[in-house]
C-alpha cells in the first residue's frame, strides 16, 4: 500500500458526526489544559491518545500510529506519577503491541468500509477473559504493592485488564469496549486522584473521561455492526447464495 493510498483510506468513510465528537474532544482537552496549565507533554499525549481512541472504534489503521506516539509519552507521565503499573503497561507492552496491531489489522481490512472486520468472542473465552483480569490483578497488585505503587491494587487492575483488551481489540472483538469501560472509570478515579494531591496532570485526567465518553459509543457501534454483518450472513446463507 503506498502512502497516499494509506492516507486516502483513513480520510474516507468518516461521518459529520464523528468528525465532531473528534474536534471537540480534542479542542476541550487542549483548552482547559492550558488553562489548568499543563505540560506540553501531557497535551501531545492526551490529544493523540483521543485520536487514537477515536480512530481505533472507527477501525482505522491510523489508529496505531497515535497510539504509539501516545503510549511513549503516557508512559513518563505515568513514571513521573509514580504510577509504575501504568509505566510498566505503556513501555514494555502497549508500544511493541502498536506494531503488531497495526500488522494484524492492515491484513483484516474490509475493501469497500476501509475499516476492521469487526466480530464477538466465543463464550469460553469471555470466561477465560474474567478469569484473567481477577487472576491477574490479585498477583500484580501485590507486586505493585510492594514496589510503593500509590494505589497498587486499582493500578493493577487498570494494568491488567488494559494487557487483556489490547490483545482483544488486536483480535478485532468487540467486548474489548467492555473492558474498556470498566479500564477508562478505574483510571479516571486513579488519576482524579493524582490530580487533587496536587500534581499537574489536569489533560492525562481529562483524556481518560473523554476515553470513557468514546468507549461507550463504540461499544454500541461495534455491537450493532456485528449484530448487522451476522444477520447479513445469515440472510445471504438463506438465500443459497452462499455458505458460513
Amino acid at each position: 500500500m503506498t502512502f497516499k493510498k494509506f492516507i486516502k483510506n483513513e480520510i474516507e468513510g468518516w461521518k459529520k458526526l464523528e468528525v465532531t465528537w473528534l474536534l471537540i474532544a480534542c479542542a476541550v482537552i487542549v483548552g482547559l489544559s492550558i488553562y489548568w496549565d499543563d505540560t506540553v507533554m501531557g497535551i501531545i499525549s492526551s490529544t493523540t491518545g483521543v485520536v487514537c481512541v477515536v480512530c481505533t472504534g472507527k477501525g482505522k489503521l491510523s489508529a496505531y500510529i497515535f497510539g504509539l506516539v501516545n503510549t511513549v509519552l503516557y508512559a513518563v507521565i505515568s513514571y513521573k506519577a509514580a504510577l509504575y503499573g501504568e509505566t510498566m503497561l505503556n513501555a514494555l507492552y502497549y508500544v511493541p503491541m502498536q506494531f503488531v496491531g497495526f500488522y494484524v489489522w492492515s491484513r483484516h481490512m474490509n475493501d469497500e468500509t476501509h475499516e476492521v472486520r469487526k466480530k464477538h468472542m466465543k463464550a469460553v473465552g469471555r470466561i477465560f477473559m474474567v478469569l484473567a483480569v481477577a487472576l491477574g490483578t490479585f498477583l500484580y497488585g501485590l507486586l505493585l504493592k510492594r514496589l510503593g505503587d500509590a494505589m497498587p491494587f486499582v493500578d493493577a487492575f487498570t494494568t491488567v485488564s488494559s494487557v487483556v483488551a489490547m490483545v482483544v481489540s488486536v483480535r478485532m472483538f468487540a467486548e474489548q469496549w467492555w473492558i474498556w469501560i470498566a479500564v477508562d472509570v478505574f483510571t479516571i478515579y486513579m488519576w482524579a486522584q493524582n490530580f487533587v494531591s496536587g500534581n499537574d496532570n489536569i489533560a492525562t485526567l481529562l483524556m481518560w473521561i473523554v476515553y470513557l465518553g468514546n468507549a461507550v459509543i463504540m461499544c454500541v457501534r461495534w455491537e450493532r455492526e456485528v449484530r448487522r454483518n451476522r444477520l447479513d450472513e445469515v440472510h445471504v446463507f438463506e438465500d443459497g447464495t452462499a455458505t458460513e
